[in-house]
């Protein structure tokens, strides 16, 4: 196993563990090496420092430890965790998220956190509206990565 530091277009940093350099290029040509912050697929390789060696061919794999404290992008491991709880702790009302902000924000629904999906024209008429809401990053939305 080769651990790689990577970072997306965006500059988030993160690591990658893949079986040869050969499999890296081959998981980022298919475009399924993506960050887990933004979801983007325009990956780099960095240059790391780790090197792992095995003895034998079948000898048991040392756990290596993450440069950055097994940290996403600079996020804590327990931040990252409390992030995530936060979420799950909100309504998912699905592709309804536009229609249910309007109704919490016009007092028409009790309020409550949500969550959901807007598409680009959706987001942009609710801001107009005054109505304020923020994007999750898929590393929030999704149990592991």
């Amino acid at each position: 196993m080769i651990i790689f530091d990577l970072l997306c277009a965006h500059g988030h940093a993160f690591e990658g563990w893949f079986a040869s350099g050969a499999e890296f290029d081959r998981q980022k040509e298919a475009s399924l090496v993506t960050c887990p912050v933004c979801d983007g697929s325009d990956v780099e390789r960095r240059p790391s420092a780790r090197v792992r060696v095995t003895k034998a061919a079948d000898a048991a794999p040392t756990p290596v430890p993450a440069a950055r404290g097994d940290a996403i992008a600079g996020i804590s491991p327990e931040l990252l965790a409390k992030l995530r709880e936060v979420v799950r702790n909100t309504e998912d009302v699905g592709e309804r998220f536009p229609e249910e902000a309007r109704k919490i924000h016009y007092d028409e629904a009790p309020p409550r956190s949500i969550r959901g999906q807007a598409s680009r024209e959706e987001a942009e008429a609710l801001a107009d509206e005054g109505i304020e809401f923020s994007p999750l990053p898929p590393l929030l939305t999704r149990e592991s990565h």
